[in-house]
C-alpha cells in the first residue's frame, strides 16, 4: 500500500510537471503572437482538421514551432499626381504623373550624344554649372542624369522642347538647338522654385516668335557688363531678342572704322559688339542693331554739318540730314555696309520715325529742294512722303544681301503717295500720334507683319517726360495682349498670326534720371509680365501676386 501510494503521488506529480509545461508553453506562444501577427498568421494556417488550443486527459499538448520570422517589408512609396514646374513663363502644357521627380545628387551629371555635342555642348555646360553636376559626352545616361538631345527636324515647331522626369533621370528633347536650351530654362527654374522638378513630362512652345527688349544705349551709355547680365535675365525667361538703338541726336555709340569722325566718347568698341552678340548667341538671343535714318542723326550730321536738312528759309531741322543730298545716302549705306558683318542676326532695324520735315504744316513748301528731288525720281505727282519711303526702301536694299530682314518704326510706312515700303519690312508698331502714324488695323490690312512695342504699355522712358510713365509688371499682367497694339483696345483676333511678338523698350530721353541698377530693377517685373504673355496666348492663370512672388524668388529684387 505504501509502495502504491509512492507511484500515485509520483505520478500526481508527473501530470503537475506536464500541466506546468503545457501552461507555460501556451503563455509565451500567446505572448509571441500578439507580439508578432505574422506568426499568428503562419500558426493559423499550420493548424490541422481538429487541432485546438486545449487536451483532455493525458494527451500529449500540441507542439508550437516558432519558424525565424522576416522583418516586415518595407511599403511601397505612394505619390500624389505631380503638378506643373512654377516657372516664368509658365509651361503651356504638363501631363502628371506619381513619382519622387529629379534633383540634382552627387555624381549626377548632364549628357549629350556624341552627335549632339556640336550643336548642344554649350547647353549642357551652361546648365551643369547652374546645377553644380558634372557634364559628359555620351550615349549612355545614369540614373540622376539629365539627357540633352536634338529631335528629328521639323519634329514640333521652332524653340519647341518636350521635357520628362522619370525613373530619377530627365530628358530634354526638341528640333532645334533653341527649343533644347529653353527645356533646360524650365528645368533650372524647377529646381530653383521648388527644390526639384515634378515627375512627368512638359510639352512647351512659344506663341510668339520675336520676344525681347529694346535697349537706347545712343543716349545714356550701358556697360558691356550691364547688357551681358540683362542678356541672361531675359534668356531664362526665355525671350530671344534685343534691340540695340545705337544712334540718336545725343550721340553715336559704336566704333567706326568708315567714319570715326561721328563716334562719341564712351562707345562701345567693334569687339565688345562681338562679346555681346557671342553671348547673344549662345543664349539664343538675336541682337537687333539700329541705325535711325533719315531722322535721329544729330551726332553725324555734328560731324558732317552740310548735310543738314534746313526748310525755305534756311533753319536746321533737328536731326535729319537732307535727303535730296545723294552724300546723305552715301554716307549712311557705307556705315551699314560696315557694321552688317558685326551684327550675325538675321535682322537690321532701319528707323525711319520722326522725319521732322513731314510736321511741318506744307512741307512741298517748306522744302522745295525735297519736292523737286521727290518729282525728279518718283514722278510729277509724287511728294516729300514719297521721297521719304523711297529712302527707307532703298535703306533696305542695303541690308537683305546680307541675308538681314529690314525693320522700321510705323510712322516711316505711308498711305496715299506712288511710293511703298517694301512688303517684307517689318513694322515695329510703337505710336498712333506721330504725323504718318496710323491705327494698327491699316498696316494689318495691308497684309503687313507687326512687332509690337505699344508706347502705352511697353515703353520705359527714363524721368517719365512727354507724359509718360514706367510701365509697370502687374499693369501688363493683367491688362496688355500681344494684340493690344495702340492705347488699349486689341485688334481682332483674326489678325493675330501677323503680330510677330513684342519687346519692352528703354528710351534714354533723360538720362541721368536712373542709374543703371535702376533700370534694370525697373525693368525686372515688366520684362518677366512681358516673357508670360509673349509666351502663352492664353490669359494667365495664376494672380498677379503669385506670379510676382514666383519673379522675385527667382529673379530677386536688386
Amino acid at each position: 500500500m505504501m509502495r502504491e501510494s509512492r507511484q500515485v503521488r509520483s505520478s500526481r506529480r508527473v501530470r503537475q510537471v506536464r500541466r506546468s509545461h503545457v501552461i507555460a508553453t501556451a503563455v509565451v506562444a500567446a505572448l509571441v503572437s500578439l507580439a508578432v501577427p505574422g506568426c499568428t498568421a503562419a500558426s493559423e494556417e499550420g493548424r490541422g482538421p481538429g487541432d485546438g488550443s486545449t487536451t483532455t486527459g493525458s494527451a500529449t499538448p500540441a507542439t508550437t514551432v516558432f519558424a525565424p520570422t522576416a522583418p516586415p517589408p518595407s511599403p511601397t512609396p505612394s505619390y500624389a499626381l505631380s503638378t506643373a514646374p512654377r516657372t516664368i513663363p509658365a509651361v503651356r502644357e504638363h501631363t502628371p504623373a506619381r513619382g519622387p521627380g529629379w534633383k540634382p545628387a552627387a555624381g549626377a551629371r548632364v549628357v549629350v550624344p556624341p552627335g549632339n555635342a556640336a550643336a548642344l555642348a554649350d547647353e549642357g555646360k551652361l546648365l551643369a554649372g547652374e546645377l553644380r553636376m558634372g557634364f559628359a559626352e555620351t550615349t549612355d545616361p545614369r540614373p540622376g542624369d539629365v539627357e540633352l538631345a536634338l529631335g528629328a527636324k521639323n519634329s514640333g515647331p521652332p524653340e519647341s522642347y518636350t521635357l520628362t522626369v522619370q525613373g530619377g533621370r530627365v530628358r530634354v528633347t526638341g528640333p532645334d538647338e533653341a527649343g533644347v536650351f529653353y527645356g533646360t530654362r524650365t528645368l533650372k527654374q524647377a529646381v530653383k522654385s521648388a527644390g526639384s522638378a515634378p515627375e512627368g513630362t512638359v510639352r512647351d512652345a512659344p506663341a510668339k516668335p520675336q520676344r525681347g527688349l529694346n535697349l537706347d544705349i545712343a543716349r545714356k551709355n550701358f556697360t558691356v557688363g550691364w547688357i551681358e547680365d540683362e542678356l541672361r535675365r531675359m534668356a531664362d525667361l526665355k525671350l530671344n531678342q534685343l534691340g540695340l538703338h545705337f544712334s540718336d541726336d545725343q550721340a553715336f555709340r559704336i566704333q567706326s572704322d568708315t567714319h570715326p569722325e561721328i563716334v562719341s566718347t564712351p562707345h562701345l568698341t567693334k569687339a565688345q559688339v562681338r562679346q555681346i552678340t557671342a553671348l547673344a548667341a549662345r543664349l539664343h538671343i538675336t541682337v537687333v542693331p539700329e541705325l535711325d535714318s533719315p531722322g535721329h542723326l544729330g551726332a553725324v550730321l555734328r560731324a558732317h554739318p552740310a548735310l543738314q536738312l534746313r526748310d525755305v528759309q534756311g533753319r536746321a531741322v533737328k536731326g535729319a540730314v537732307d535727303i535730296s543730298d545723294p552724300a546723305s545716302a552715301k554716307l549712311i549705306d557705307e556705315l551699314l555696309r560696315e557694321y552688317l558683318p558685326l551684327f550675325p542676326g538675321g535682322f537690321w532695324h532701319l528707323g525711319a520715325d520722326e522725319y521732322q520735315a513731314l510736321v511741318y504744316r506744307d512741307p512741298q513748301a517748306s522744302f522745295p529742294q525735297l519736292a523737286r528731288a521727290a518729282q525728279q525720281k518718283y514722278g510729277p505727282k509724287a511728294r516729300i512722303q514719297d521721297l521719304a519711303e523711297g529712302w527707307l526702301d532703298d535703306r533696305a536694299d542695303v541690308v537683305r544681301p546680307a541675308g538681314k530682314v529690314p525693320k522700321a518704326w510705323n510712322d516711316g510706312f505711308f498711305t496715299g503717295g506712288v511710293v511703298q515700303a517694301a512688303k517684307d519690312i517689318q513694322v515695329e508698331y510703337w505710336t498712333g500720334k506721330e504725323i504718318g502714324a496710323r491705327p494698327p488695323l491699316e498696316y494689318l490690312r495691308e497684309g503687313r507683319k507687326l512687332v509690337n512695342l505699344n508706347d502705352e504699355y511697353l515703353y520705359y522712358v527714363l524721368g517719365q517726360p512727354n507724359q509718360f510713365t514706367y510701365p509697370t509688371g502687374k499693369r501688363i499682367y493683367e491688362q496688355w495682349t500681344p494684340l493690344v497694339l495702340r492705347g488699349t483696345t486689341p485688334v481682332p483676333a483674326q489678325y493675330a498670326a501677323q503680330v510677330l511678338g513684342a519687346r519692352l523698350a528703354v528710351w534714354s530721353d533723360l538720362a541721368g534720371a536712373q542709374t543703371q541698377a535702376q533700370v534694370a530693377e525697373g525693368i525686372r517685373l515688366p520684362l518677366a509680365a512681358l516673357s508670360q504673355k509673349v509666351w502663352d496666348a492664353r490669359p494667365p492663370q495664376p494672380a498677379w501676386a503669385e506670379f510676382k512672388a514666383l519673379a522675385d524668388r527667382l529673379q530677386p529684387p536688386g
